[in-house]
C-alpha cells in the first residue's frame, strides 16, 4: 500500500496536471470561436462560387478545359491528409489516419502507385513509421494564412496536375458540425467531374458572360480549387480545436475524479495511521500498569 507522503504526491502531480488541462480547453475554446466564425463565413462564398461554375458550364464544354481530363490509365494518385502539428486532440487524427489506410486499400487496384502529402506533422510522422510513399512536402508550402497556404497549394497542384505528374488529387480531412462532432470527407480535388455541378441547386441561368464563357471557366477553375483548399483547411483548424476542447474538458473531469478518490485514500490512509498509533499509546500504557 503506497504511504501517506507517496498518495500526498500525486495528489499535488494530478492537481497540477488539471491546471494545464483546464488551462488548455480554455484556449482551445476561446480560438474555436474565432475558427467557426471563419468556418461560416466561408461556407457562403464557396457555395456561390459552386453556382458560379455550375452556371458556367451549363453554358459551355467543360470538357475542353485540361482540369477535367481524366486519364484513362491514371498511374499516380496524390493523397493529401489533413492532420494537426500536435497531438491531445482526441481521435481527431485517428480518425484521417484510418481513413487514409482505408484509402490506400481500396484504391490500390485502381491507380500504379498512390503517394502521400500530408498537412501536418502527425500525418508527416504516420508516413514515415509506416514507410508509406511520400509525394512533394506540402508541409513546406505552408504560410500564416489559410488564405495564402490555399493559393499556394492549388498553384502546385494545378500545375502538378496539368504536367501529369500525378493524375488524381484528393483530400482528407475533419468537416466541422461541432465540438463532439467532425465528419471526415474525402474530396476528389483533380480531376473536375462535370457531373458534379449538375447537382448544385439554385444555379442561376440568366448570366450574361463577359469574356466568353470557355474564357471565364478557364478563371474561375484555378479560383474554385482554392476555395475547396482554403475550405477543408478552415474545416480542419475548427474540428481539431473542438476535439481539442473536448478532450481536455474531459481530461479536467477525469482528474477531478481521480483526486477525489486519491483524497479518500490518503484520509483512508491518515486514519489508520493515526489508529495505528493510539493503538500503540494504549499497549505502551497497559504494559505499564502491569
Amino acid at each position: 500500500m503506497p504511504s501517506l507522503k507517496d498518495i500526498r504526491n500525486r495528489v499535488r502531480s494530478v492537481k497540477n496536471t488539471q491546471k494545464i488541462t483546464k488551462a488548455m480547453k480554455l484556449v482551445a475554446a476561446a480560438k474555436l470561436r474565432r475558427a467557426t466564425d471563419a468556418v461560416v463565413q466561408s461556407r457562403p462564398y464557396a457555395r456561390v462560387m459552386r453556382q458560379m461554375l455550375a452556371s458556367v458550364s451549363h453554358a459551355t464544354d467543360p470538357s475542353t478545359n485540361p482540369l477535367f481530363a481524366a486519364a484513362d490509365a491514371p498511374r499516380t494518385c496524390l493523397l493529401v491528409p489533413v492532420t494537426s502539428d500536435r497531438g491531445l486532440c482526441g481521435g481527431f487524427n485517428a480518425t484521417i489516419l484510418r481513413q487514409t489506410t482505408a484509402f490506400l486499400t481500396d484504391q490500390a487496384a485502381g491507380y500504379e502507385r498512390i503517394v502521400v502529402s500530408p498537412l501536418g506533422r502527425k500525418g508527416t510522422g504516420f508516413a514515415r513509421r509506416t514507410q508509406l510513399k511520400l509525394g512533394r512536402d506540402l508541409d513546406a508550402l505552408r504560410l500564416a494564412r489559410h488564405a495564402d497556404t490555399a493559393a499556394v497549394l492549388a498553384r502546385q497542384l494545378v500545375d502538378d496536375f496539368l504536367n501529369t505528374d500525378v493524375d488524381a488529387v484528393f483530400l482528407v480531412y475533419n468537416q466541422f458540425v461541432s465540438a463532439l462532432t467532425q465528419n471526415v470527407v474525402t474530396l476528389q480535388l483533380l480531376p473536375l467531374s462535370a457531373s458534379s455541378f449538375d447537382e448544385v441547386e439554385d444555379a442561376p441561368s440568366d448570366f450574361i458572360f463577359e469574356p466568353g464563357q470557355q474564357e471565364l471557366l478557364e478563371a474561375l477553375l484555378p479560383k474554385y480549387i482554392e476555395s475547396q483548399i482554403l475550405a477543408a483547411l478552415l474545416e480542419s483548424e475548427a474540428s481539431e480545436l473542438g476535439a481539442r476542447m473536448t478532450a481536455m474538458d474531459n481530461a479536467t473531469k477525469n482528474a477531478s475524479d481521480l483526486i477525489e478518490r486519491l483524497t479518500l485514500q490518503m484520509n483512508r490512509a491518515r486514519q489508520a495511521m493515526i489508529t495505528t498509533e493510539l493503538m500503540e499509546i494504549t499497549s505502551g500504557a497497559e504494559a505499564l500498569k502491569g
